[in-house]
């Protein structure tokens, strides 16, 4: 039964449309990861990396524009959290986690167990209610997989420390770390985001030189993981939990 006097905004054929065209740009994230998978398969990991840093751009830029298209209010019968989940897992954890196995970073018994244990902890972790905190941090290890693959790779890490480092960053998907989320925190956040566009910058570069990468350029690029994680760090022990910025 329909209710007498239904208080949701009616929304406009135009802003309709551009609440299904946001949600579109978020699919468009499954392209950039069959985009990666089909360089892997063809032996192309600078396409493949170049595929992933396409679908980090995706994933970085349309939870912004999902908020000022308004799509919870104006189209609430499509669930945009649930493509971006579905997105984020093959973009930054399947596709992610086969490229190392198939550039032999992970390899023998360690590099496949730390394979599953990487594809299992970040199922887990991407199911879970508290995976995203009411005031938006995420909780344990964000599952950056195509990070820590594309920096593996850049400093040609040997099987058996590429290994252990997976295994160590799958476990620690289930501690109790809180790690911010730029375009929704409110303290630092116009630093955090603007050196977020300079690292982006600075790893399409890596990722073009991918065949013989500055040594400069890939530690200098560090900073900014080194920048996110320490200020997480901070704000967790410093509890300051502000407001999120809507």
């Amino acid at each position: 039964m329909k209710p007498e006097h239904d208080d949701r905004p009616r929304p406009t054929p135009l802003r309709k449309a551009a609440c299904w065209a946001v949600h579109l740009y978020t699919a468009t994230g499954a392209l950039t990861a069959f985009a990666a998978l089909h360089a892997i398969a063809h032996g192309d990991v600078r396409s493949a990396f170049f595929w992933l840093w396409c679908a980090v751009a995706i994933d970085a830029s349309d939870g912004t524009l999902a908020r000022w298209a308004a799509v919870k209010q104006y189209l609430p019968e499509f669930d945009g959290a649930r493509l971006d989940d579905i997105v984020d897992y093959q973009t930054y954890v399947l596709v992610p986690v086969v490229l190392m196995i198939e550039t032999g970073l992970l390899s023998g018994p360690l590099g496949v167990t730390a394979a599953a244990a990487a594809l299992i902890a970040s199922a887990y972790r991407f199911c879970h209610v508290d995976a995203k905190t009411a005031d938006h941090f995420f909780t344990g290890f964000p599952s950056y997989w195509n990070v820590v693959a594309l920096y593996l790779y850049a400093y040609r890490t040997p099987s058996v420390l590429a290994g252990l480092v997976t295994l160590g960053l799958a476990l620690a998907v289930f501690a109790p770390l809180r790690f911010i989320y730029p375009s929704r925190m409110q303290w630092l956040r116009a630093l955090t985001v603007g050196l977020g566009l300079l690292w982006a910058i600075a790893t399409a570069w890596l990722v073009f030189s991918l065949d013989a990468p500055p040594r400069g350029l890939t530690t200098a690029s560090l900073l900014y993981p080194a920048y996110y994680t320490l200020l997480s760090f901070f704000l967790q022990w410093r509890g300051a939990t502000r407001p999120a910025t809507r």
